[in-house]
C-alpha cells in the first residue's frame, strides 16, 4: 500500500481509536522480508523493530501490532526510493499529516526510525 493510499484511508476516519485500529491493520499487510534483505534493529523503540532493505525495496517487522502498523507507514513512505531521495523527504511531516494519536514513547520510536532512514 502506498503512503497516499494510507493517508486517504486514515483521513476518512475522525475517531482516534478507530484510526489506531486501522494503523494496527496496516501492520498485518507488511510483506514478508525476503531472503537476502539486510535488516537493522532500530534502537530507541520501546518494541523490537527491524527495518530491512533489499535494493530500494523496504520491509519491516515489529513485536507489537501498533508498531508494526507504524513500520508499515514508514516503509510506504520510503519504498522504492534511494538513500539520497529519502534524505530529502520530510518523513516526520508526512507521518504527522496522518494525525495518529501516539504517546511520547511511541513518538520516540518514530523519531528513531526516521533517523535510521535518513542515515542510510
Amino acid at each position: 500500500m502506498t503512503y497516499d493510499e494510507i493517508k486517504n484511508i486514515l483521513s476518512a476516519v475522525d475517531d482516534p481509536v478507530v484510526r489506531l485500529e486501522m494503523v494496527m491493520d496496516l501492520g498485518k499487510q507488511l510483506s514478508p522480508v525476503p531472503d537476502g534483505a539486510v535488516c537493522s534493529e532500530i534502537t530507541g523503540c520501546a518494541s523490537h523493530v527491524e527495518i530491512c532493505r533489499a535494493g530500494n525495496r523496504f520491509y519491516g517487522m515489529a513485536d507489537s501490532d501498533l508498531v508494526r502498523g507504524i513500520v508499515a507507514i514508514m516503509v510506504a513512505i520510503v519504498d522504492g526510493k534511494t538513500p539520497d531521495e529519502i534524505k530529502k523527504i520530510d518523513i516526520m511531516k508526512l507521518f504527522s499529516d496522518l494525525n495518529i494519536n501516539l504517546g511520547a514513547g511511541r513518538l520516540n520510536g518514530v523519531n528513531s526510525m526516521i533517523r535510521f532512514l535518513h542515515n542510510l
